[in-house]
């Protein structure tokens, strides 16, 4: 059963919805420990007063703010909580607007809301208007020691808060030197550049996407175990192949891609031609589209899962392009 990290409220107008908040992510990511490497143990951090030297047990430490050099102020959880009790306990929406014209660079972070106390209707309530209404709410909310901004969307069965980022914690993209305008580039580059795109479009389909790397790095750990390869540098890397000096042909390597990719959809199409119909999919992942459940009135409808094998992932294909350029 899964554990809520932050128990609070949905609060827009007059309604209040109990709720917990869960986390929506699943680390998959390889850790790693830092080691000694004359004998390979294990290197431990400590919690050291800086003035005795001696370490400083999890009990006897507190949270303070440096107000002056070296002079601060001490503040409790409890402290926390009573500068704002309502801001640390409720997700107070202030707006409703559409999903689409929020910038994907906004956002930061997803967790589910349940609802607590076994408030089902409220929570179905909110949830149902989001989706017939095509809205999400703008909302604030603190958890642990700082205020965010969020975005409170409806996701299959559940409400989804995306945690956001405020304005003001974006970098302005003018000061990168970036190019502007078309840099020379031709309307045949461009109309050939289109043509590419609309051979790689598809459906948003977020399982036929992996971690290669993580599942690559993992393979070979486990063939570094298996062989007793165990100290660093056991094996060489393969050498990258240096950069090439040269200037790209930039309309060679669109026309290649664009054949390849016309090339490959004929073979696709004569297999799926050839191959049994395809199971029925059933309700779509929690992590697929989140705009298309706010926008819906029904959920996502089941449509026919496509062989495995239709085409290569588009980074094999440009793997292929730059091979042949």
């Amino acid at each position: 059963m899964a554990r809520s990290i932050w128990k609070g409220s949905i609060s827009f107008g007059l309604v209040n919805i109990p709720v917990g908040l869960y986390t929506a992510e699943k680390s998959k990511e390889l850790h790693f420990n830092l080691l000694d490497r004359r004998n390979l143990a294990p290197i431990r951090y400590q919690r050291v007063n800086s003035e005795t030297g001696k370490e400083v047990p999890w009990d006897d430490t507190v949270r303070g703010f440096e107000f002056e050099p070296k002079r601060y102020v001490v503040l409790s959880d409890e402290d926390l909580k009573r500068a704002n009790p309502e801001s640390t306990q409720t997700i107070e929406i202030i707006d409703f607007v559409d999903l689409a014209e929020i910038n994907p660079i906004y956002f930061d972070k997803p967790y589910y809301l349940a609802p607590e106390r076994k408030d089902a209707k409220s929570y179905a309530l909110l949830r149902e208007t989001l989706r017939r209404s095509g809205k999400v709410g703008i909302a604030k909310v603190v958890i642990r020691t700082r205020q965010h901004l969020a975005a409170v969307v409806p996701l299959d069965d559940a409400i989804v808060l995306d945690l956001m980022r405020f304005q003001d914690e974006l970098r302005d993209a003018s000061e990168l030197d970036l190019p502007s305008g078309k840099q020379g580039l031709t309307e045949k580059e461009l109309k050939m550049a289109e043509r590419l795109v609309d051979a790689m479009v598809d459906k948003w389909e977020p399982e036929r996407y992996r971690d290669d790397y993580r599942v690559d790095l993992k393979a070979l750990i486990d063939a570094r175990v298996e062989a007793g390869q165990l100290e660093a540098g056991a094996a060489k890397a393969t050498p990258r192949r240096p950069a090439q000096g040269k200037v790209v042909d930039l309309m060679s390597l669109l026309k290649r891609s664009v054949e390849a990719g016309g090339q490959h959809e004929q073979r696709a199409g004569r297999r799926a031609a050839a191959a049994p119909a395809p199971a029925k999919r059933g309700r779509s992942s929690p992590a697929a589209s989140a705009a298309h459940a706010a926008k819906s009135a029904a959920p996502a409808s089941a449509h026919a899962r496509r062989p495995p094998a239709r085409r290569p992932a588009a980074s094999q294909r440009h793997r292929a392009a730059r091979r042949s350029a």
